[in-house]
């Protein structure tokens, strides 16, 4: 068992749960604050907490509060981070910055990576995965999630990159920072509110059990970094990815009229696309989080049960 950092503040379900050994899994909150309109934001994080405990695991959505890294949130503070106007997008090199300032921060995916692991937990779900922006070969855009995933040991459930980016840089860039990346129950990498990307996945895995035994693998064998499992949207709530191309292309045209670029373009783009497909972009978001969040729930607890027998 990892003794969590004493920097961080966790609420007392999350810190019972570490010290029994029992499945946690964490949660991002730039989703909440920067990733969907109110109320919606604050309905699906409660949501996917909701279903996390549905499956038998704690919930723990992590943010920055007051400065404090916090592990574990209430409903007061989902509010919070749902209708505050000033909490920053936090990654990792924010961190230290808004700590020391006192403010609050939402945690993005590599953010939360770092404060997960420092709390001792294994498994992460958020929506998608940052990468490799268009026209990176140019801008040299390429979000810190991926530098994360090579550094910190937690398993981060996704549903691929998100769509608004260069699907195939990315999976290049994962290679080669030897991030694993494993498709769950599909030979293809998914790419967000589609199904299909054109681009078949590097490694395959069917059941919790699988990604489980992966995972301890991986770290038993003291290979640092992270594993990202990337788990399709249903059928159903699906996008197809030759609909959505047209409406990303139109997006990014209006962000760069716009002059927009570095760490609000993706804010910017993922509003731009909820507008141009009249919400339905939202709606297929919020469903891959929650099918995320089942998945994650049962990973967690494969692995918890697995660590318990060894």
């Amino acid at each position: 068992m990892t003794t969590p950092h004493p920097s961080l503040r966790l609420t007392d379900e999350v810190a019972q749960a570490l010290a029994d050994g029992a499945p946690v899994v964490a949660l991002e909150s730039t989703i909440i604050s920067h990733g969907m309109p109110y109320p919606q934001n604050v309905e699906m994080a409660t949501e996917v907490e909701r279903i996390v405990r549905e499956g038998g695991a704690v919930p723990a959505t992590i943010a920055v509060l007051d400065g404090v890294p916090r592990i574990g949130l209430d409903e007061q503070s989902l509010e919070l981070l749902a209708t505050h106007p000033d909490v920053a997008k936090v990654s990792v090199r924010d961190l230290p910055y808004v700590i020391a300032r006192g403010t609050h921060g939402a945690t993005t995916v590599a953010a939360t990576m770092r404060l997960a692991a420092l709390a001792g937990i294994r498994v992460f779900v958020t929506g998608g995965l940052g990468g490799v922006h268009r026209g990176a070969e140019t801008s040299f855009d390429i979000s810190a999630d991926l530098t994360e995933l090579s550094l910190t040991d937690v398993a981060v459930v996704s549903a691929g990159v998100k769509s608004i980016l260069d699907i195939a840089l990315t999976l290049e860039t994962l290679e080669t920072l030897h991030v694993p990346v494993l498709s769950y129950g599909t030979d293809e990498f998914p790419a967000f509110f589609s199904r299909s990307s054109g681009h078949a996945s590097p490694m395959r895995a069917d059941t919790p059990e699988e990604v489980a035994a992966f995972m301890a693998a991986k770290w038993d064998l003291g290979i640092a970094g992270g594993v990202s499992l990337v788990n399709p949207i249903r059928e159903e709530d699906e996008i197809p990815a030759d609909e959505m191309d047209v409406v990303i292309r139109q997006a990014i045209a209006d962000m760069d009229a716009a002059g927009i670029h570095g760490k609000e373009a993706t804010p910017f783009l993922l509003g731009r696309i909820v507008e141009i497909t009249g919400g339905a972009s939202l709606k297929a978001n919020i469903a891959l989080v929650n099918n995320n969040a089942r998945v994650g729930a049962a990973v967690a607890t494969a692995y918890a049960a697995r660590s318990a027998s060894t």
